[in-house]
């Protein structure tokens, strides 16, 4: 199974608002959030439509985001291309 060094699933960040706050700046929409496990900004997903969780990723190499949708328990992590449930 892959391992994530950059994952530590006993310090979840969980998400503060259930909003991409980049998407309410451009008045566009989302579909899912995901939740940054570095700075605890919650972005849209790669199915939205300005994939702002990845553009966050590329701009500031902040590994590990974490599903931001109510009942689900996973993380991603860009750097290692891991998918971990917790």
């Amino acid at each position: 199974m892959p391992n994530c060094s950059h994952f530590d699933p006993s310090n979840i960040k969980q998400p503060v608002s259930y909003v991409c706050d980049e998407c309410i700046k451009t008045g566009s929409s989302w579909v899912h959030l995901r939740t940054c496990q570095t700075c605890g900004g919650t972005h849209c997903c790669d199915n939205s439509p300005n994939k702002h969780a990845t553009k966050h990723y590329y701009s500031t190499k902040h590994s590990v985001v974490i599903s931001a949708e109510p009942g689900e328990a996973w993380a991603w992590c860009y750097s290692d291309e891991v998918f971990m449930k917790y």
